[in-house]
């Protein structure tokens, strides 16, 4: 039997030691951010000195710690693993505050209520296939797969973490034991400083016809990262029972009543109230709640403030890496926090985002992912021969993998075409660049050459202008170029879920065509207004019929949509949005003007999310005299 090298009595499970008995390493990858999108912050406002040839900019890291010398929060789409170990180099440290609400072993965590069209009834969207992913990674192997995704991700917080620090860990009943002691073993025993009880004070319905005691509470364990930890003690009101019972005393002075305490006078007025206690009585958010934004485990505001006003000061730094609805950023937008928010859902990045520009007076903030450097980690540690460094040998492994996954067979000895698919020729696009018109041109020609009729491009991402639908009746440049060639074309998204090995274990990988965004541009001197007119999604047929069953007309699939009236080939700078909220259904299809201050020829970016949280964008150019 191998020795397990244990320095003090912990928590072990498979997985957690190497074959050989030793600890097994958390990985740490360091990866760069790209910054998709600015929001709430003018093009002016940003440095646009130098310019580089790439749909998105690369944050650089380097801005100040306040909101007055530059800070700007962040909004982070992707796996908080990999994004957690990215944050290392400029983060470490520094995070004041950190929230976390994992996934409990219910399903419940990947579902949520969307609401199609101008209607208010809601339906309920099971699982993405990502997110059934992120399901299966953390329930797969049951408590095993659970404890090795909890202490990865609670080592790399600890390290986010200043040291005078706090993290708070909300848990379900079933687990809360086990990670207590999976935290004690990172945080250090002297560390843990309370148990919380929340109580929603909801044993209503189905709860209440349990045949045992009535399950009423959640657990939030809390510990800090030193002794040195911030903590504002906070007090609750008296009750008016209390006041009447315990301020007995009136000298008919005009003060009121007052208790004796500690040998003088004590006026209700003055009294501080009961001091918090580590039993919260916080009411569950009513499924008609005005906050509620339809994710079932969605938490209060006010538990969330609760928690950022005690363990963090104003300007403090919040973090949330499980951000679901993005209740943490929103407490802490309110209290004049900065945050940091990470999800791996792209409709609870788009709900969260939702939510922060609905609050007034929401500072800038940037939506970043790992893109391209996530799936050329990926493609390395997939396909990669560490040893010879043979990066043309990783490239045409990943070909073949991305092929099979389409169901098509490699070819050989072709130039631009990498695969055939029934009559189709098929082509895979880099992880790292986006598909461009000439590499689309060039397989176009070579098909052509060779008496080919259908052509399929798999993408990451999409060098903008080629986009166009691919009926007869309307068609981007790349669908027109083919149609002169006698060529159908296809442009089919590839999903990030081929990245994950579950995913593909289990056959859940579909490609989709690219969806399509029309507007119309009117111009009058130096004022452009913008009026959306047509949103195609293609492959309607892979719509779940409950959602293509209240489709009435294009707009229901549109969610929000937004202008960059400037866009300069960098990350999208939001200058105008509209969006659906859950009292407003309606939405405007019509921009408010855009003045622009001098004449010239400028650059248009429209996006457009879908009720399903998928981004679509289409440039055009417009000129003002």
């Amino acid at each position: 039997m191998v020795k397990i090298e244990m320095q003090d009595a912990g928590l072990v499970w498979p997985g957690r030691y190497n074959s050989d008995g030793s600890l097994r390493e958390t990985r740490r990858v360091q990866l760069p951010f790209q910054v998709i999108e600015t929001i709430n912050e003018s093009r002016i406002s940003r440095d646009t000195t130098s310019k580089q040839a790439t749909l998105y900019d690369i944050w650089e890291g380097n801005e100040a710690e306040t909101f007055e010398e530059g800070w700007k929060n962040k909004l982070v789409w992707g796996d908080n693993l990999l994004v957690a170990g990215s944050l290392f180099e400029k983060f470490a440290g520094q995070v004041d505050l950190i929230y976390i609400d994992p996934p409990f072993a219910t399903g419940a965590d990947f579902r949520f209520k969307v609401q199609v069209g101008d209607g208010a009834e809601g339906i309920v969207k099971d699982h993405s296939v990502l997110e059934e992913k992120a399901y299966r990674d953390t329930w797969g192997r049951g408590l095993e797969s659970y404890f090795q995704m909890m202490y990865e991700r609670l080592v790399l917080l600890k390290d986010l973490l200043s040291d005078n620090g706090s993290i708070y860990v909300h848990l379900d009943w079933r687990v809360a034991h086990y990670i207590k002691v999976i935290m004690d073993s990172i945080f250090g025993y002297d560390n843990f400083q309370r148990e919380i009880i929340w109580w929603p004070n909801n044993v209503s319905g189905f709860k209440g016809i349990a045949p045992n005691w009535i399950r009423d509470h959640e657990t939030l364990l809390y510990y800090s990262k030193t002794k040195e930890r911030v903590f504002n003690k906070s007090y609750q009101e008296y009750s008016p029972e209390y006041v009447t019972a315990t301020f007995v005393h009136d000298d008919h002075d005009g003060k009121g009543k007052y208790r004796w305490r500690y040998e003088r006078k004590q006026y209700a007025d003055e009294s501080k109230g009961v001091p918090t206690s580590d039993v919260w009585d916080i009411p569950y958010l009513r499924q008609n709640a005005i906050e509620r934004v339809g994710f079932d485990t969605q938490k209060p505001l006010s538990l969330l403030k609760r928690i950022i006003l005690a363990s963090s000061n104003e300007g403090d730094l919040v973090a949330d890496f499980f951000c679901g609805s993005g209740t943490t950023l929103v407490a802490a937008e309110m209290l004049g926090r900065r945050w940091i928010g990470c999800d791996l859902s792209k409709w609870a990045i788009n709900v969260t985002r939702k939510r922060l520009v609905d609050f007034a007076e929401c500072k800038p903030f940037e939506l970043l992912n790992l893109g391209k450097y996530e799936r050329g980690y990926w493609q390395d540690a997939k396909f990669g021969d560490m040893e010879n460094r043979n990066q043309q040998g990783a490239f045409l492994r990943y070909v073949a993998f991305i092929l099979r996954l389409y169901g098509a067979e490699p070819l050989k000895d072709k130039q631009h075409i990498h695969g055939k698919k029934g009559r189709a020729m098929v082509h895979v696009g880099a992880v790292d660049a986006p598909v461009t018109i000439d590499e689309i041109s060039n397989a176009l020609v070579e098909c052509s050459a060779q008496n080919q009729t259908e052509l399929h491009i798999l993408g990451w991402e999409w060098e903008m202008g080629l986009v166009g639908p691919s009926d007869e009746h309307r068609g981007g440049l790349m669908y027109d170029m083919a149609r002169q060639r006698g060529i159908k074309l296809r442009l089919l998204q590839i999903p990030r879920e081929v990245m994950e090995q579950q995913a593909v274990d289990k056959g859940d990988i579909r490609f989709f065509e690219l969806a399509y965004v029309d507007v119309r541009i009117e111009v009058n001197g130096k004022r452009v207004m913008v009026t959306l007119t047509d949103f195609i999604v293609p492959n309607t047929d892979l719509i779940p019929d409950d959602v293509n069953e209240k489709i009435e007309k294009w707009s229901d699939y549109v969610d929000y949509w937004a202008i960059d009236w400037d866009f300069q080939n960098d990350s999208f700078n939001n200058g105008w949005l509209a969006y659906r909220t859950k009292k407003q259904r309606s939405l405007c299809l019509i921009s408010k003007p855009h003045t622009y201050k001098e004449a010239g020829t400028y650059r248009l970016l429209v996006k457009v999310v879908d009720i399903f949280g998928n981004d679509t964008t289409r440039e055009f150019d417009v000129e003002v005299a």
